[in-house]
């Protein structure tokens, strides 16, 4: 077993445990990060595979992105976890089906690949050294694959806006000002100008006198 194989077995190792911990943690922050480990894993199996664009583009979308945005969301709502626990088993063994169907979908995809017969090498089998995958992943994204990535796109737009909509709260002692109220002010009522005279005189000054000094 060379190296690269070794590494391949570290990572895949690392990643599944990862993974099992993403759905088994308690804590969503403590889930959040052990995807995050996930992605990593995954990007350095990916690296292996030669496909560096695809590796740094998970850790900079993914885990610079998605996961911070994820993160932040899940420490500003303050989930109640008693809560949520509450219809677990209710709703495990739908989500149980599920996720068989998800895992035998998956092996009967990567086993047709196994199950794939080697291309034969020659001339019209090998890739030319000059052709980088990243310029031929743009040309299918952009081309075969544009509605998918435009509707990736909306999905995560609204992603960020359900985000910022699910932790913006109207706090009663914030000082902020309604921009739109800003917009239709007039100069007369941020200012009063008052007219006084330039030359006041002195008050007069008082000339009582106390009883002790009150002559006899």
């Amino acid at each position: 077993m060379d190296a690269k194989t070794g590494l391949f077995y570290v990572f895949a190792a690392v990643l599944l445990f990862a993974a099992f911990r993403v759905i088994t943690a308690r804590n969503p922050v403590h889930a959040a990060l052990f995807l995050v480990l996930a992605f990593f894993q995954a990007a350095a199996v990916w690296i292996l595979l030669k496909a560096e664009f695809l590796a740094i583009t998970l850790v900079l979308v993914y885990v610079g992105a998605v996961m911070v945005l994820f993160l932040f969301v899940v420490m500003m709502l303050d989930i109640n976890l008693d809560s949520v626990r509450k219809g677990f088993w209710k709703h495990f063994p739908l989500a149980g089906t599920v996720g068989a169907i998800i895992a035998l979908e998956m092996s009967y995809v990567l086993m047709g690949g196994f199950r794939e017969p080697p291309k034969l090498a020659g001339a019209a089998g090998q890739i030319d050294a000059q052709v980088s995958n990243t310029k031929e992943l743009g040309k299918l994204l952009y081309s075969q694959y544009i509605y998918p990535l435009e509707i990736a796109a909306v999905i995560l737009l609204v992603a960020i806006i359900a985000a910022i909509a699910l932790t913006l709260r109207k706090r009663k002692d914030s000082k902020g000002i309604n921009p739109a109220e800003q917009v239709r002010v007039k100069a007369a009522d941020r200012v009063r100008l008052v007219k006084m005279k330039s030359v006041v005189a002195a008050p007069m000054a008082s000339t009582a006198v106390s009883a002790e000094e009150k002559p006899s």
